[in-house]
């Protein structure tokens, strides 16, 4: 790959957009149709037609006409792109037949965009899709969910049934990062039909070719939204889970190649990095992030710009740059699938971001359980290089920047900053005071900047749309998108993206699908062990950093787990305890010994051996470990424990008053019983018991053992008359 300037930026994102999108053809100038759902709805059809022929009475064989999917403006279709040139896209809204000759009139042939149509003449702008260059393109998912359930042998089956219809020049398969409905893995998005199937399996697969992508002909049966009867099919973009979201750290999500710099190139990539260089000082850059009100996503949220600011002042011969990509909070998978899907965003945001501060030297500190997320950074750090995005003289400008991976065992304490500087030093990864920041003297005693994958990847969209566009979305003092893993007891368990300050119901029920097996909801755990457990009252609580800090939980870097009725409280408490206390580094006594005793209180509740007085020893330990801890593992040790004893103090009163368990969670506190008059004398838990605490002989009652019993719940679950019962 040669190096390239600014200048060759709009070529290679051209000349990809014509392999990736265009059909085979003449390459001048491109005019896409956007054809998803609503455009079709509102006219997309008749606006190509006029198209047509309106190009071929002009005889302009130099204009290619292109089928394309949705553009993301579903309000004000049918849309167009006029691509001319080296000329920046026009986006034409409201399209008709007439309006289409006066932009074939005027701004193809004469040159001249037509602004009384023109969308992106001062307006919001919009996220282009991935446009169409075959006749279809198939999508399909590679993100590490989608490739362990057996995505590598769909597109091994895809390819091989493309290659044997010989319809390698009508059909593309294409490998993406996470689709985000990733449980349902593998899947994959048939465009610019816009429709997805899930839960695929290799031997589905000819008949899908065979019925949809030959004939035309979507298969129902194995669609991500069942359909039923005369049903309209529905696109991608209407089914709920992605329907509610807004996309700007996953704007690329599920549209390219993330191992082909090209596509992130054609989709905009590197033309921030190129403005910041070429059109902006270092000031510039740090006054747009301020301004655009970007918080830290990692967990603390501190202003990004101010972080920046603080480190450029800080005059020093070297300076460092650094991608915190550890996140070892159980259920968080954000930073992984914004890595495995769009790595490029990341390397372009620390890029500016070295720009902006002084800085020559990034680190991309990510945890060695991760090996799709390092295989990808490596080959685009490597791309990137050869490019001249990274290294000497960046885009021919007189910037040095460069980036070195540097992988984590995995320890959870690293996550925090001064734990995460130590072992990229090759010290104990223990933290220290911060009576000095990082800005100031951070990695090998330099001014450091450290941010998140998240944080770094919002960063070229600010810089290309501008700071005004960023912090029109989201919440007064919470701005723009948040990425959350929603995991646990939802429908639609997945990575979704939502402006600051949408509530939790709209994230749980709009777009999570809700609970399953219509169970109640009961509470949902936010900002992974440090964060709180939010109850069934506060469902209406909009997400932001002020708004969770209040109800007792954080924003954290983003994880978000769904609790139902069947969930005890005690027992969430004492799992993140036991996590925050297995992962401490030992180095505080309040921390390694305050959650200790923390945790003994915690397990002798749920064994029935709780006792008056215990829940105010726990909030004042809690108290003291919060207040004496150095880092922030262990100021928010006791999150988990506050959160519940506010919203579940009653079921630590049941635990300790009446030594029952309400969820029938803890084991010591409730039996199994076989209820005499539904007992049918089957036999079946006898059948099933793997530990023979069932006594029965034919035609006899069951009884269960309770010596023997280990609370497996298997007698219970293959009964067919509700016959066992906890008490």
């Amino acid at each position: 790959m040669p190096r390239i300037g600014p200048e060759d930026l709009e070529r290679i994102g051209r000349e990809a957009k014509n392999d990736i999108c265009a059909k085979k053809g003449t390459s001048g100038a491109r005019v896409l149709v956007h054809m998803g759902t609503c455009g079709i709805a509102a006219g997309a059809r008749s606006v190509m037609t006029a198209l047509a022929d309106e190009i071929e009475q002009r005889k302009a064989e130099d204009i290619v006409l292109v089928e394309s999917s949705c553009a993301g403006l579903c309000s004000r279709e049918p849309m167009i792109t006029v691509e001319v040139n080296d000329k920046p896209a026009v986006k034409y809204v409201d399209m008709t037949p007439d309006k289409v000759k006066d932009v074939v009139a005027k701004h193809l042939v004469g040159g001249e965009i037509v602004t009384e149509y023109a969308f992106s003449m001062g307006g919001e702008r919009v996220l282009q899709g991935r446009n169409v260059a075959y006749r279809l393109n198939v999508m399909v998912c590679t993100c590490t969910n989608c490739v362990a359930n057996g995505a590598l042998q769909i597109k091994d089956r895809l390819d091989a049934e493309i290659k044997a219809r010989d319809l390698g020049n009508e059909i593309q398969i294409a490998p993406t990062g996470a689709n985000g409905l990733c449980v349902r893995g593998p899947i994959l998005v048939v465009q610019p039909d816009g429709i997805s199937y899930q839960s695929l399996k290799p031997e589905d697969i000819p008949m899908l070719v065979e019925e949809h992508l030959v004939n035309g002909r979507p298969v129902k049966d194995l669609m991500a939204t069942p359909v039923d009867g005369e049903s309209p099919i529905p696109a991608t973009q209407d089914i709920p889970f992605f329907k509610s979201q807004r996309l700007v750290v996953l704007r690329n999500r599920g549209v390219i190649d993330p191992s082909k710099i090209e596509e992130y190139i054609a989709n905009d990539g590197y033309r921030a990095l190129a403005k910041a260089l070429t059109e902006m000082t270092p000031e510039d850059v740090i006054t747009e992030i301020k301004n655009s009100g970007l918080r830290g996503r990692g967990g603390g949220g501190f202003a990004t710009g101010r972080k920046w600011e603080s480190t450029r002042k800080h005059d020093d011969d070297m300076k460092y740059i650094i991608c915190n990509a550890d996140e070892g909070d159980p259920g968080a998978f954000m930073d992984r699938s914004i890595i495995e899907a769009d790595p490029h965003s990341v390397i372009e945001g620390m890029a500016i971001a070295g720009y902006a501060v002084g800085s020559t030297q990034g680190y991309i500190y990510i945890r060695v359980e991760y090996p799709m997320a390092i295989e990808r950074l490596n080959e685009s750090l490597e791309q990137a290089k050869e490019y001249g995005l990274l290294g000497k003289g960046i885009l021919g400008t007189n910037c040095d920047f460069d980036i070195t991976i540097f992988k984590g065992a995995g320890a959870f304490v690293c996550g925090e900053s001064s734990s995460l500087r130590a072992s990229i030093e090759g010290r104990v990864a223990e933290p220290v005071s911060k009576q000095i920041h990082a800005t100031e003297k951070g990695l090998y005693e330099k001014p450091t900047v450290l941010n998140n994958v998240e944080t770094f990847a919002n960063v070229p969209v600010i810089i290309n749309w501008g700071a005004d566009w960023f912090a029109q979305i989201g919440t007064d003092k919470s701005k723009g998108t948040k990425v959350f893993s929603l995991a646990g007891n939802v429908v639609n368990a997945g990575l979704v993206e939502v402006p600051m300050g949408m509530t939790l119901r709209e994230i749980v029920y709009s777009i999570g699908g809700g609970i399953p097996g219509n169970k109640k909801f009961k509470a949902i755990q936010t900002g992974g062990p440090s964060g709180g457990c939010i109850p069934a009252s506060l469902l209406d609580l909009p997400v932001d950093y002020q708004k969770l800090s209040e109800a007792g939980s954080m924003m954290g870097s983003g994880g978000m787990i769904v609790m139902d009725e069947d969930v005890c409280m005690v027992d969430v408490a004492k799992y993140f305890v036991e996590f925050c206390v297995d992962e401490s580094c030992g180095k505080c006594v309040s921390c390694r010994d305050g959650g200790e005793a923390l945790l003994e209180i915690l397990k002798r509740i749920c064994s029935g051996g709780g006792k008056e007085g215990d829940l105010e020893l726990l909030e004042e330990l809690c108290s003291a470990i919060g207040d004496v801890s150095l880092c922030g593992l262990g100021k928010s040790l006791p999150n988990s424990v506050l959160s519940t004893l506010r919203y579940f103090r009653d079921e630590y009163e049941v635990h300790i008053r009446d030594k029952k368990c309400p969820a029938r969670v803890c084991k010591p506190l409730f039996v199994y019983r076989v209820v005499a008059e539904k007992c049918e004398k089957c036999g079946l838990c006898f059948e099933h018991c793997p530990s023979q605490a069932i006594k029965w002989e034919q035609n006899q009652i069951a009884e269960i053992i309770e010596d023997r019993c280990t609370k497996c719940r298997i007698c219970r679950e293959v009964c067919k008359y509700e016959a066992v019962i906890t008490e």
